[in-house]
This record gives structure tokens, C-alpha cells and sequence, in this order.
């Protein structure tokens, strides 16, 4: 069920001509990266898909030299470093043990993001004399050439690589437990895909059925009659827009929720959500507010994030509020200019990249929510919607 930005980042990262496109295709096998002895080859970052034993699927990323020179240069430069809040895990690469300023700059962003990483000595099959200052942190001695050390070196990545960066937790597998009934609610509309669910209702069907759980599917206008003639459920959760209308047909016995809730939950930053929603209340005219989608996708005029949350919002507030959208995992504006930021249920990102995406917000000081958490305040439903989490 993982999408391709749903898998754990490896960012390579290195001076110009120190074979990091090279060494990338010795691990993947094949001529993945353009490899050529004229330094700055690489310029935007380069992606691809791979499966590394032990972790699972997985995307590299190349990026260009990070002492690349020019205004030109620079540019490709802050391309790279912009790819920082997206990536898992980091190798350095270096040539002839030499490890410098450039390494040490990106060594401190590393640890500023909480990215583990490993130092790789490429082309150790020269067998050069160290001219540089030897690395400070452990490293190997590999060569994209021969494949020397190359197989040490994927077994230092999985070593290093946190389990929480492939390995998918539960989405439920807290409150419910086998035999236990839950109702997923799943109104097919002009958003819905077709001939398909979206993915974070595909999300919640396996994660029920995986906690040999019986997962029932209904649209909006079925749930008040299925309740009437069935044991109550463990737990109903149900497309955020169908918050009012679900909440009604609901006894108040049976936990209520949202998906979006459910992966807020999942993906972190949930104690930061529940403390920065009561801030809707705050908003005064001119307010800006960075509404963040980790999709990319095509938007009409019913699409959630951009149509009907950003006037429910006005309507709910009564102010004149400016909305800001940025999608997939672009870069960001000034945060500071926000009086709010209000995140998507994340599906298609990992937990860091959704993490390090609202960690300039909560540095700030600056509330955030989530496009579902948000819906349920706005229908006076906030604490019902929450309380299964509490």
C-alpha cells in the first residue's frame, strides 16, 4: 500500500566528482544515476526506487555537489539541502578520507533534523595517501568500482536506519482486537476516484482485517439503519466531511472518528494538533493561514483542502482570512507570516517528512492542526471525535 514518497529517503550527499551518482548504481545494480568525470554532472536532485534487504523498498536520492560553485552552483546547492526534511537516513560520501568544512556544515543540518547518517570513503580502490582531515565519525572504506565494501556498507545502513522509518505500525491496533466490528464510512462523491476508494480507506480496511478485526464498509445514507438492526460497533470512522451528518445517525456510547484523525494519530504531532485547533476561535481579519497537502493531485472546486475547509473556516470565524496551498512536499514560504497552519491527513509521506514539514510552524510557536481534526471542531464535535486517542 506504500506510495513511492511513502517509503524511507536515503539522500546521498558529497562533494562534485566524490562518485555518488557512481556509487549509487553500485547499489542498485544498474545505470540509475549519469555518471561522467565532469564535476557538477548532477543538478537537480535524481530519485529512484529500490529495494535494500533488511529495510525494504526505499528511495535514493542524488544530489549535486555540495560545493558547487557560482550562482549557478549555489542554486543546486540549496536544491539539495531543500530535500533535508524529506529524507530518513544520509550518506556522506567522501574521497581519500578527506572529511572538511562541507562535511561538517552537512553534519550539523543532519543532527538539526535528527537524520542518522554514515560516512562512505569512496573510491578506496586508489589506495591514495589521505591528504584531508581524517572523518571524526565512524565511516567505510568502499569503491563504486570494484564493489568493494559496498555490502558493509548496506549492512551499516540497516544497522543505523531506526525502525521507525519502515516499519508501518498499526493504525488501530490500540483500540480494537479481533472479532471486533468496525464501521468505515465512505461517501462516494464527486472526489471519490473511480472505480476505487482512496487510499487512506484502503489504509484502514487492511489495517482492520490485519488485527483480525470485521470491517464494515457503508456509505453516509446506510449507517443510521445498519446501526438499527446490528450490535453496536467498536468503533466508527468516517470520511471527515461526513462529520455532522454521521454524528447524528451515531449513538453517543459508540466511538466516533474521522480518517484523517486516525492517520493525524498515526503520523505524529497529534498532541500539537489537539493543543493548536481551539485557535480557529482566534483568527482575526487578515489572518493568513498555510494550508499543506502531501499529495499532488488535480483539485476542483469541491476539493476539501482548497474549497470547502478554507470556507467552512470563514463562515465558522466570520473573518476575512487569506489562505496560502502548497502540495506534495514543496518548499515552504516564510512561516512567519502564518497565524495558523492546518495539515492534511498525510497518506502519501512518511512520519518524519510529515513532521519536519510542520516543525518550523511548532518551532514558532505557531498552531497547527489537521484537515480532519479541524473539520470535527468546526462541527462542534471536537472532543467526541478525539476521545478515543485520550
Amino acid at each position: 500500500m506504500k506510495g513511492k514518497e511513502n517509503k524511507p529517503h536515503i539522500g546521498i550527499f558529497g562533494r562534485r566528482n566524490n562518485g555518488k551518482s557512481s556509487l549509487i548504481n553500485a547499489i542498485t545494480g544498474q545505470e540509475t544515476a549519469i555518471v561522467d568525470a565532469t564535476a557538477g554532472t548532477t543538478t537537480d536532485p535524481v530519485r529512484k526506487s529500490i529495494e535494500i534487504f533488511g529495510i525494504g523498498p526505499v528511495v535514493l536520492i542524488d544530489t549535486a555537489g555540495i560545493d558547487d560553485e557560482g550562482p549557478v552552483g549555489q542554486k543546486r546547492v540549496q536544491k539539495s539541502m531543500s530535500v533535508l526534511p524529506t529524507i530518513d537516513f544520509a550518506l556522506i560520501v567522501i574521497t581519500n578520507r578527506e572529511f572538511g568544512a562541507p562535511e561538517q556544515m552537512l553534519t550539523e543540518k543532519f543532527r538539526q533534523y535528527d537524520i542518522p547518517f554514515l560516512v562512505v570513503n569512496n573510491k578506496a580502490d586508489l589506495q591514495q595517501a589521505p591528504t584531508g582531515t581524517a572523518p571524526s565519525v565512524p565511516f567505510i572504506d568502499a569503491s563504486a568500482k570494484t564493489g568493494e565494501g559496498i555490502e558493509e556498507m548496506l549492512a551499516e545502513m540497516v544497522r543505523l536506519m531506526p525502525p521507525s522509518a519502515y516499519i508501518s505500525h498499526s493504525l488501530l491496533g490500540d483500540i480494537i482486537g479481533e472479532g471486533d466490528t468496525v464501521v468505515l464510512v465512505t461517501p462516494i462523491d464527486s472526489e471519490a476516484p473511480e472505480g476505487r476508494l482512496i487510499l487512506p480507506q484502503v489504509q484502514l480496511i487492511r489495517d482492520v482485517l490485519d488485527n483480525d478485526a470485521v470491517a464494515v464498509v457503508l456509505k453516509e445514507d446506510k449507517v443510521g439503519d445498519w446501526l438499527q438492526k446490528n450490535p453496536a460497533p467498536r468503533l466508527v470512522v468516517t470520511d471527515s466531511q461526513m462529520f455532522a451528518r454521521v454524528a447524528r445517525d451515531v449513538p453517543e456510547e459508540v466511538p466516533l472518528t474521522g480518517f484523517s484523525i486516525v492517520l493525524a494519530h498515526h503520523k505524529g504531532a497529534f498532541e500539537q494538533y489537539l493543543q493548536g485547533t481551539p485557535h480557529l476561535d482566534k483568527l482575526q481579519d487578515g489572518d493568513r493561514i498555510l494550508m499543506l497537502e502531501s499529495c499532488t493531485h488535480l483539485t476542483s472546486c469541491e476539493d476539501i483542502g482548497r474549497g470547502k475547509l478554507p470556507r467552512w473556516i470563514q463562515q465558522h470565524t466570520g473573518k476575512e482570512l487569506h489562505f496560502d496551498f502548497v502540495s506534495g512536499l514543496d518548499e515552504l514560504p516564510d512561516i512567519g507570516q502564518y497565524a495558523m497552519v492546518i495539515q492534511c491527513g498525510g497518506c502519501m509521506v512518511t512520519r518524519r517528512q510529515l513532521l519536519n514539514r510542520l516543525k518550523p510552524a511548532i518551532d514558532r510557536g505557531i498552531p497547527v492542526s489537521n484537515y480532519g481534526i479541524t473539520i470535527a471542531y468546526l462541527n462542534g464535535i471536537f472532543d467526541r471525535a478525539v476521545k478515543v486517542w485520550r
